[in-house]
C-alpha cells in the first residue's frame, strides 16, 4: 500500500460512476493509496443526496452518465453554487478525451482536478496529492469559513492574491465570493477586475456583473452580461444572472427565454429546471411548466436543492386539470416533508394551500374557505412575503370560481397588492396568480401605481427642500401599506438629509421599528451570496429551510 500523506487513512471517498467495472477499479485504486473509507453510487441523484448529508474528503465523479441528463459538471456546479460541498473536499472529474475541453475549462474555476480515461494509478495519485496539498496550503482560509469568520477568510484571500502567492487565483475567487457575501461590493468588484487584468477568466467577468446587480446598477450589469454572453454563449451562469436582471426589470417573458437557454445548456441541473418551471408558471406557459417541475420532482425530491414551492405549483396545475390522483401524490409528498420539518412556517403555509385545494376538489367549499381564512391570518406577520402572497392569491381566486359570494376577497387582495406591488416584476407575478380575474388584476396594477405615486410625491418634497415632509409621508404610508420599498426609501431620504431634519433621531427610530416588523434582511449563508440569480419570491427567515 502506498500512503500519499499521513492523513489519507482517515479520509473518506465517494465514487460516482454508472459503470460497475469503473467503480470497482477506482475503489481498488483508492484503497491501494491508503484511503480509509470508500463508498460508491451509480446514479447522480443518489450522489447528490449523499453529498448533501455527508462530508467526503475525496469525490471521484465521471463526467458522462448514460441514463441521466445530469453530467458530473452539473452536479459539481449545483453543489458549489448552493454551498453544499465544503471547500475542503477534493472533487476529481473523470472524463473521456471527447469531453476534455469542457472539463479543462471548468478546472480553472471550481474543479480541483481531472483525469482523462484511460488513466493509471500513478495519474490518480499525482492528481490527488496535488489537490490535497493545495487544500493544506489554504487550510487557514477554509477553517475561517467553517467558523463563520468571513472577514478573516476574505482578508487571507486578499493577502494571497496581492502577494501572488501560491494558488492565488483559486484564493482570489473564494475571496471575491466572500466580499460579495459581506456586502463589500466595491472591494469585490476591484478584486474581480484585478483578476481579469491578471488572467481573463469567465467567472471573474461574471463577478463584475454580480457586483453591479448587488449595487442596484441593473443597466450596467445588463451591458456586462450582454458582452459576456456574446463572447461565451455556452456559459450557463451568465444566462442565470441575465435572467435575474430581466426579472428585476419586469421583463418576465424575456427572462423565461434566458432561463430556458441556461436550462438547455445544463439539462440535468435541478435548480435551473425549477427556475424555468416556476417562471413558466407565472408567465402562463403551464404545460411546459408542469413538464419541467415534474421532471425536477422525479430527479430530486429528496434533495436539499429541491424547493417545495415546486410541489405547490405542481399541485395548483394538477388541481386546475382536475387530476385527483396526481394532486393527491403531490399533497402526500408535501405532507411527508412537513413531517420531517414540522416547525417550518413555510411548509405549514404550503399545506394550507393544498388542503384548501383538496377540499375544493371534494366540493367542500366551506372547509376550503376556512383554510383560506386561516392562511390570510398569516399575512399579518412580519415574515409573510411575496411567495406567500402569491399563493394566498391563488387560493382565493380558485375559491371565487366556485360560485360563492366572497365579499372579503377583494379587500384581502388589495392589502397584498399595496404591500408587494412595489416593482413591475412583483406586480406581474400577482397579476398572473389572478388567473384572468379582471377585477383582481386591475386592482394589483392600481396598487402598483399607488405605491409609485407615493414614492414620486415623496421625492418631489425632498427635491424642493422639504425632506422631513417626505420622510414623514413615507413612514406614514409605509406603516399603512407595510410596503418595504416605501420603508427603505424613508431610511435613504433620512440618511441623506439627517443634518437638516429636526427630530431625525425620532424618525430613525420609527423607521427602524418598521424595518424590524416588515422588512426582512437578506439572510442565508455563503450559498445565498454565491447564487447567480433566480426567481426570488421569499423573504429569508431564520426558520428551518424547507
Amino acid at each position: 500500500m502506498f500512503l500519499m500523506d499521513e492523513t489519507i487513512q482517515t479520509a473518506s471517498a465517494l465514487i460516482i460512476d454508472s459503470n460497475a467495472n469503473s467503480r470497482s477499479l477506482m475503489s481498488a485504486q483508492l484503497r491501494d493509496l491508503g484511503v480509509g473509507t470508500v463508498r460508491q453510487t451509480p446514479r447522480v441523484k443518489d450522489a447528490r443526496v449523499m453529498l448533501e448529508h455527508q462530508t467526503f474528503d475525496i469525490v471521484l465523479c465521471d463526467y458522462h452518465f448514460d441514463s441521466s441528463d445530469t453530467s458530473g459538471q452539473d452536479l459539481l456546479d449545483e453543489l458549489r453554487r448552493e454551498g453544499l460541498l465544503p471547500y475542503s473536499t477534493v472533487f476529481v472529474m473523470v472524463t473521456s478525451e471527447a469531453t476534455y475541453a469542457k472539463v479543462a475549462e471548468a478546472a480553472e474555476a471550481a474543479l480541483d482536478a481531472y483525469l482523462i480515461k484511460p488513466y493509471t494509478s500513478a495519474n490518480l495519485a499525482e492528481r490527488l496529492a496535488s489537490a490535497r496539498h493545495r487544500k493544506r496550503v489554504l487550510k487557514g482560509i477554509f477553517e475561517a469559513i467553517e467558523n463563520q469568520d468571513f472577514e478573516t477568510a476574505a482578508n487571507l484571500c486578499l493577502a494571497r492574491f496581492e502577494a501572488k502567492d501560491r494558488y492565488w487565483l483559486y484564493a482570489a475567487r473564494i475571496g471575491a465570493e466572500l466580499l460579495l457575501r459581506l456586502k463589500r461590493f466595491d472591494d469585490a468588484r476591484t478584486l474581480y477586475e484585478a483578476i481579469i487584468a491578471a488572467k481573463t477568466v469567465p467567472w471573474a467577468r461574471l463577478g463584475v456583473a454580480r457586483t453591479e446587480v448587488a449595487s442596484g446598477n441593473l443597466q450596467a450589469a445588463r451591458r456586462t452580461l450582454e458582452n459576456l454572453t456574446g463572447d461565451l454563449p455556452d456559459y450557463a451562469d451568465s444566462h442565470d444572472l441575465m435572467g435575474h436582471v430581466q426579472m428585476e426589470q419586469g421583463d418576465l417573458a424575456q427572462a423565461l427565454k434566458t432561463y430556458q437557454t441556461a436550462a438547455t445548456l445544463t439539462p440535468g441541473c435541478l435548480l435551473r429546471l425549477q427556475r424555468c418551471g416556476s417562471l413558466g408558471f407565472y408567465a402562463g406557459q403551464r404545460a411546459e411548466a408542469l413538464k419541467m417541475l415534474e421532471r425536477a420532482m422525479s430527479q430530486g425530491l429528496r434533495s436539499k436543492l429541491f424547493d417545495m414551492l415546486s410541489l405547490v405549483l405542481i399541485g395548483l396545475m394538477r388541481f386546475d386539470a382536475k387530476d385527483h390522483k396526481g394532486f393527491k401524490y403531490t399533497h402526500d409528498a408535501l405532507a411527508a416533508a412537513l413531517e420531517r420539518a414540522p416547525g417550518s412556517i413555510r411548509l405549514q403555509r404550503f399545506d394550507l394551500v393544498l388542503r384548501g385545494l383538496a377540499f375544493l376538489l371534494e366540493r367542500r367549499v366551506g372547509q376550503a374557505l376556512v383554510m383560506a381564512r386561516e392562511f390570510t391570518e398569516h399575512a399579518q406577520s412580519g415574515n409573510f412575503d411575496l411567495e406567500a402572497a402569491s399563493l394566498l392569491t391563488a387560493l382565493w381566486i380558485r375559491l371565487s370560481s366556485q360560485e360563492v359570494e366572497l365579499e372579503e376577497m377583494m379587500p384581502i387582495l388589495r392589502g397584498l397588492g399595496t404591500r408587494y406591488c412595489s416593482a413591475k416584476a412583483s406586480t406581474e407575478i400577482l397579476v398572473s396568480m389572478s388567473e384572468g380575474h379582471q377585477g383582481a388584476a386591475e386592482q394589483f396594477r392600481d396598487c402598483h401605481q399607488q405605491i409609485f405615486n407615493v414614492a414620486e410625491t415623496a421625492m418631489r418634497h425632498s427635491l424642493r427642500g422639504s425632506a422631513k415632509v417626505a420622510v414623514e409621508l413615507l413612514i406614514q404610508q409605509g406603516e399603512a401599506t407595510r410596503n418595504a420599498k416605501l420603508i427603505d426609501m424613508a431610511g435613504l431620504v433620512l440618511k441623506r438629509h439627517a443634518e437638516k431634519i429636526e427630530g431625525a433621531s425620532s424618525l430613525a427610530e420609527q423607521i427602524d421599528d418598521l424595518h424590524g416588523r416588515y422588512v426582512k434582511p437578506m439572510g442565508g449563508g455563503p450559498a445565498k451570496a454565491r447564487a447567480t440569480g433566480g426567481v426570488t419570491l421569499r423573504a429569508p427567515t431564520a426558520e428551518v429551510a424547507a
